[in-house]
This record gives C-alpha cells, sequence and structure tokens, in this order.
C-alpha cells in the first residue's frame, strides 16, 4: 500500500488552524501483540516478520554486529588486558558508526530534504540561533553530546565486556554449541532492553534526577537523528547499563556488539524523526517511532517503547489520539498547577 493512500487525517489542532502533527501512522497506536489477550497469532507473526525477516533495523544492526565481530574486531586474547591501542581502535569505529548512521540520517532527511516532510512527524525544522542549546544551534548541540559523551561511554561498555570475556569473568556462549540458544539470545536483547529501559527512563523522569542530567535530552522537543545519543553523561552511563545482563547470561561478544548497537545506533533512528524512508511511494525502512515522538511532546507519557507494554500496564500510555492528549495535557495541568 502506498504512502499517500496510508496517511491520515490530521489530528486535532491545538490552536485554530494549526495541526497537532504533520504526519502520524494509523490511530490509535498499538504494543506488541505478544502481551494480549486472547493471543492472535497473526499479529504475533506479523511483527516478528516486520522486525526481523523485512528490511528492518533490527536486522541491519544483528548484520553489522556480525560483520563487526568477524572483519574489525580486536580479538579477544588482545583485549585481557587494558591498553590504549585496541581501546582506541573500537573508540573510532564507534565514532565512524555514528556519524555514518546519525549523520547520513540527517543528511538524507534535513541538509538535503530527499524527502520533503513525507512521513515527518513534526511540522517544524530543527532549531537554530536559540539558546536553549550549546552552540545555539540543536544540531550542533546533539553532535556534541552524542560524540563526546555517548560514544566514549559506548565505547567504555565494550571494552570493558570484551576484557571480561577475555579473562573469562562472563559466561561464553558459543554459536557452535548452542546455535537455537545464539539466535534466541538475539531476539530476546530488545525486549530486555525495553524493560530495562522503561524502569530506567521512569527513574531519569524522578525530578532531581531529571534536572541533573535527564532535562538535556528533553530539550529536544522535535527530534532529528542526533538527539537519540544526545544525553547527559550521567544518563549515558545508566541509560546503557543494560548490557551488564550478558555478566549474568551467557553470550558472545556478537550479543554485546548488537545490544550496544541497539542501545546507539537504535536510539538515533528511533529519533529520526520520519517514520520511515519512502522508496517509490512505500515505507521501505521503518524508523522513527511514533510511540517515543509523543513521550517527547508530552514528557509524561510513553516511557518504553512498543515492544513491552510497561505504559499500558501502569497507566502511562499515550496512544496518539487526541482523548489520549487531551487527558494527557489536563494531567500535567494538574500537577503543575
Amino acid at each position: 500500500m502506498s504512502v499517500t493512500e496510508t496517511q491520515p487525517a490530521p489530528a486535532r489542532d491545538k490552536a485554530p488552524g494549526k495541526p497537532e502533527w504533520n504526519w502520524h501512522p494509523d490511530l490509535p497506536i498499538e504494543n506488541s501483540p505478544f502481551f494480549t489477550w486472547p493471543p492472535n497469532p497473526v499479529k504475533m507473526l506479523r511483527w516478528l516478520a516486520m522486525s526481523w525477516f523485512d528490511i528492518s533495523v533490527h536486522l541491519i544492526l544483528v548484520l553489522g554486529a556480525v560483520a563487526i565481530w568477524l572483519y574489525v574486531q580486536p580479538p579477544l586474547e588482545q583485549t585481557k588486558s587494558f591498553e590504549v591501542g585496541w581501546i582506541a581502535q573500537i573508540y573510532l569505529r564507534n565514532m565512524l558508526l555514528m556519524f555514518a548512521v546519525a549523520g547520513g540520517l540527517h543528511l538524507y532527511f534535513y541538509t538535503y530534504k530527499k524527502q520533503g516532510k513525507t512521513l515527518k512527524f513534526d511540522h517544524r525544522d530543527q532549531a537554530t540561533n536559540s539558546r536553549t542549546y550549546a552552540f545555539r544551534t540543536q544540531v550542533w548541540d546533539n553532535m556534541f553530546w552524542s560524540c563526546v559523551s555517548g560514544v566514549t561511554f559506548w565505547t567504555a561498555y565494550e571494552a570493558l565486556c570484551f576484557w571480561a570475556y577475555a579473562n573469562e569473568l562472563i559466561p561464553f556462549l558459543s554459536w557452535q554449541d548452542h546455535p537455537v540458544w545464539f539466535v534466541v539470545l538475539l531476539v530476546l536483547i530488545p525486549v530486555w532492553s525495553s524493560m530495562h529501559f522503561y524502569w530506567v527512563h521512569r527513574l531519569l523522569h524522578w525530578k532531581p534526577l531529571y534536572r541533573a542530567a535527564h532535562a538535556l535530552h528533553h530539550r529536544n522537543v522535535n527530534v532529528g537523528p542526533w538527539s537519540g545519543l544526545s544525553m547527559h553523561p550521567l544518563e549515558h552511563l545508566i541509560y546503557m547499563s543494560s548490557v551488564l545482563i550478558h555478566w549474568i547470561v551467557a553470550s558472545h561478544p556478537i550479543h554485546v556488539l548488537f545490544h550496544m548497537y541497539w542501545l546507539t545506533l537504535g536510539a538515533v533512528t528511533s529519533h529520526t524523526g520520519f517514520d520511515g524512508i519512502v522508496v517509490k511511494d512505500k515505507n521501505r525502512l521503518a524508523l522513527g517511532f511514533f510511540h517515543h515522538q509523543l513521550h517527547h511532546r508530552y514528557f509524561e507519557c510513553n516511557y518504553g517503547n512498543a515492544d513491552m507494554p510497561w505504559d499500558k500496564w501502569f497507566g502511562s500510555f499515550h496512544d496518539g489520539t487526541p482523548e489520549a492528549a487531551e487527558r494527557m495535557r489536563e494531567r500535567r495541568r494538574r500537577m503543575h498547577g
């Protein structure tokens, strides 16, 4: 089905003549069908197919992790001790990946505007000449925090895990001995990350932590690719800590690579600000998640993502409808006077 055929009607105006969104998916948005009752096997299979068997971010990141491990990863024997050489190699690799993905998407969508505003959630462009951001420009501010802090913590977590594998401090899982569990674990990593993200995200919205750290990320109401990893160093430390599950559950360095790419490059794609890349009038690669776009607009909703229905279970789910938006505005009025 073509993009133009699926364009929804504009959401209810916030003010006369001003639509809520430039574009949004069909409403209400839904969570993963794996947590609904009664079970719907057709929806479950479709969800898995869209996530893993079509051209998808999941699949691209897994293939990227395998390629990195096979061709440009320092051997584990080399990582038995912390040395500048192999750590610098990983740091440079991660920086190049960051510029390739975030920079590439920014050039495509925002610099050269190859897609115009087709499938763009927010009407507005990225902020310029604003005192809200370092360098008075949203993109430069986001690039600074993503690269200086984000890539540093990304590299530190990877280096720590590789060092632990090399010194047999954490359990190792080989493809040859456990091929089925090897694959299943790849599927479970986004599920675990979703659960971890919900709870640490709620923690980051605790007022002292929000003011100290998370407010920096939330300056980005109208997000772009560089916004995804634009965080305070304390938030990077907390957010990326979900990778420490590999210190408990037996896994392979490929799992760590995929996990870290999911947390970093996945954050880049999910904050693209566009629902996906359109080729020949079809959305060929799903990118930005409207579920999380709603969080950046309304702040106190959708703390998790669509893989796990934590928000629905704990009453913080925003389904994108005008009625939900009004409930959220009323809630904020009551909370903030």
